[in-house]
C-alpha cells in the first residue's frame, strides 16, 4: 500500500520467490498524497531485478500520476490508468487529439488496467456508459478489463463484460480482443502467453461464436 513505509521490504520479498509462482509487484492506495515517487528505492530495485510491476496510477489522481508512474518509476502496465483521458482532446471536426503522454502510452502499448464497474463506484466515471473504455479502445490502446477488487466491488470479469457488451453493444469479437490484450500484458514468458493466446483463448472464443450464430 502506498501510503506505507515497506515498499523496498516487499518487493525484495517479492523477488525471492520469483520462482516458486510470485509473478509481480504491485502498489495500490489513495494517489492523492502519496506519489509513487515515495517508492522509487522499490521500484529500481524490481527494475535492477528485470522483475515485473505495476503501479496504480491515473485513477483517483490525474495525469501527474501517470507520468511518474511510467517515467520515474518504470512500471509494466497501469492500475486503472483511467484519467489518461484528459490527454485527449479532439479538433474542430470532432477527431481525437491525443496528448503527449497519450500518445506515449499508445505508442508504448502501455496496458491499461480498466475496472469500469469499480471507477462508477469511487466518481472516477459517472457510469458504465461514460466510462471512457470506449474511446480508449476505438483509439486502440492496450486496454483490459478487470474487477479491481472482486469482494468490495461486487463483480466478476463474466459480469464486467456483460455491462459493456449491454452499455457499448460489444460481441465476442471485442471481448476475445479485450481479453488477449490481458494475456498479452500478462507478467508470464513469451512463450506462454502466446501458447494461452492461440491454445485457449482463440478457440475458446471461436466455441462461443460458433455456438451463439
Amino acid at each position: 500500500m502506498r501510503h506505507a513505509a515497506r515498499s523496498s521490504e516487499i518487493a525484495e520479498l517479492a523477488v525471492r520467490y520469483r520462482d516458486a509462482g510470485v509473478s509481480g509487484f504491485d502498489i495500490a492506495g489513495a494517489e492523492a498524497g502519496n506519489p509513487p515517487t515515495r517508492h522509487l528505492d522499490a521500484f529500481e530495485y524490481l527494475r535492477r531485478e528485470n522483475f515485473h510491476f505495476t503501479i496504480h496510477a491515473g485513477e483517483a489522481f490525474g495525469l501527474p500520476s501517470i507520468w511518474e508512474a511510467l517515467q520515474w518509476c518504470g512500471c509494466d502496465r497501469l492500475g486503472h490508468g483511467v484519467r489518461i483521458i484528459d490527454d485527449i482532446g479532439a479538433n474542430e471536426n470532432g477527431v481525437p487529439v491525443l496528448g503527449r503522454l497519450a500518445q506515449y502510452v499508445r505508442d508504448k502499448r502501455v496496458p491499461l488496467e480498466m475496472c469500469p464497474s469499480s471507477n462508477v463506484q469511487t466518481g472516477a466515471a459517472e457510469s458504465i456508459a461514460d466510462h471512457p473504455i470506449r474511446l480508449l479502445r476505438d483509439l486502440r490502446f492496450r486496454v483490459t478489463v478487470n474487477t479491481d477488487n472482486r469482494l468490495q466491488s461486487g463483480v466478476t470479469l463474466s459480469e464486467e463484460f456483460a455491462k459493456l457488451s449491454e452499455a457499448f453493444g460489444y460481441d465476442w469479437d471485442d471481448l476475445q480482443w479485450f481479453t488477449v490484450n490481458a494475456m498479452k500484458s500478462a507478467f508470464l514468458p513469451f512463450d506462454e502467453r502466446l501458447a494461452l493466446i492461440n491454445g485457449t483463448i482463440k478457440p475458446g472464443f471461436a466455441q462461443l461464436k460458433w455456438a451463439t450464430h
